[in-house]
């Protein structure tokens, strides 16, 4: 991942959605930034009109820029993925996201285990996670099918782990292609996310047609 320092409740008005950059305060409408005010930001935010006019290309750019801030990675990297998923047989905007989403950080996160995907992806960094029984620090990662996902015995103490994955549990949240267990931290892989278990939240062909031009 990047280190984007910018405000995150700006990406989420600018973008026109939420991204859920912020963990639980992102699913509490009161403390909210986009669904106080939802316009993008700036002083002529309330008078502009996102999808007045916008042209082929301007759409096309807001849903690869959505999906690169919701997985935080940076331009660079977005584009590599996409580059990997063209090589690969299938529909390269499915492949995109189930690769995208067999991050490590990103299931850490799906798990609960991280309040948001920037939380996570420091778990993973700071050695608190750990995959098949062995300790994974790079937040890059592609996890398999099958695959064991816990919090090492030491730090499952961390209350920010604890009250992560309580939220988590109470929105109930997870996967299909995931299983968790929120006492014991731990996690399975169930399958790789297809179909109508890949939860795709942009237009994802929109992507393809923008690094198609």
């Amino acid at each position: 991942m990047s280190k984007d320092r910018g405000p995150q409740c700006k990406q989420c008005r600018s973008a026109g959605m939420k991204l859920f950059l912020k963990g639980d305060r992102c699913y509490i409408d009161d403390k909210c930034a986009f669904k106080r005010r939802s316009y993008p930001p700036g002083h002529l935010g309330r008078a502009s009109r996102r999808d007045r006019n916008a042209s082929e290309y301007s759409v096309q750019l807001r849903e690869k820029q959505r999906a690169r801030r919701i997985y935080g990675l940076s331009e660079v990297q977005f584009k590599r993925y996409y580059e990997y998923a063209t090589r690969k047989r299938g529909i390269t905007g499915e492949i995109l996201f189930q690769t995208l989403e067999r991050r490590l950080d990103n299931v850490v996160f799906r798990l609960g285990f991280g309040g948001s995907r920037r939380a996570a992806r420091q778990l993973v960094r700071h050695r608190h996670v750990k995959v098949n029984g062995r300790i994974v620090d790079i937040p890059s990662y592609l996890v398999s099918a099958e695959d064991k996902i816990e919090i090492k015995e030491s730090s499952k103490k961390l209350m920010p782990i604890r009250d992560a994955a309580d939220a988590a549990s109470r929105r109930g949240r997870i996967p299909g292609w995931l299983e968790t267990n929120p006492l014991e931290l731990k996690g399975t892989v169930l399958e790789l996310p297809i179909g109508d278990k890949l939860e795709i939240p942009v237009e994802a062909h929109l992507i393809v047609e923008f690094y198609s031009r």
